[in-house]
């Protein structure tokens, strides 16, 4: 009977061997099949990312895009996002495509980089930034709040959802110049829950940065209520 358990780890071995081979995982970066010691992005992409390091430098070009505009305490984004490379590739995976378990993977990946860095250890909650009723029935999920999912796994910090809403629905920011992006955020933020930011230093997540102008929307709503400090971590920034 012992010969007979011992043999179900090998069965249930090539069982999955089978599936994989009719059904094969993807890299969300290239589009390859995933090995048995893949997790959402093969080998090869996992030591081609465009890492940033931003997260171990002060006055960073995150940072950088808020000097004058809004008090932000820390800044950074974990990789740089170029047209048709792998992490836009990635990005597109949960932003139009559903998946958005590829969303808390980079966010947890994006944890591991602040984990390692002493400038993000005072961090009190996780806000992302928030999407209007309208597109959440759309995309059935927040990219930014998934995001924020994995940083909190892996930074033991809980995420906000409740204190910053969006109560205007926008038009998109995808192809609009810098003046037109920053009037098109102005007033589309408030604060709903005003008391769970009091004296809170709050890490404020998003996909992509690319002007600042929805990070400094959102920034200078939390920071009307008393006590607060803010910092940023995008998964991305855009350069071109």
């Amino acid at each position: 009977m012992a010969q007979k358990y011992s043999n179900i780890p090998y069965y249930y071995t090539l069982l999955t061997d089978f599936i994989a081979l009719l059904y094969p995982e993807i890299c969300i970066g290239c589009g390859n099949a995933l090995t048995h010691n893949d997790t959402m992005i093969c080998f090869d992409c996992s030591i081609d990312m465009p890492v940033t390091y931003f997260e171990k430098h002060k006055d960073n070009p995150v940072e950088r895009l808020f000097w004058i505009k809004t008090n932000i305490q820390e800044a950074t984004a974990g990789y740089f996002f170029t047209k048709k490379s792998r992490i836009q590739k990635m990005i597109h995976s949960f932003k139009y495509k559903g998946n958005d378990q590829a969303a808390i993977f980079l966010g947890e990946e994006l944890g591991k980089m602040l984990l390692n860095s002493e400038r993000f250890k005072h961090i009190n909650q996780i806000i992302p930034v928030p999407l209007h009723p309208n597109k959440m029935k759309i995309r059935g999920y927040n990219q930014a709040e998934k995001i924020a999912d994995g940083l909190s796994n892996v930074l033991g910090i809980p995420v906000n959802n409740s204190s910053l809403v969006r109560v205007l629905h926008n038009e998109t920011q995808t192809k609009k110049g810098l003046f037109n992006r920053w009037t098109n955020v102005q007033t589309i933020f408030t604060i709903a829950d005003s008391d769970k930011l009091i004296n809170q230093h709050v890490l404020i997540v998003d996909d992509v940065i690319t002007s600042g102008s929805t990070i400094e929307s959102c920034a200078k709503q939390i920071l009307s209520v008393d006590g607060t400090k803010v910092s940023l971590a995008s998964l991305a920034i855009a350069t071109g």
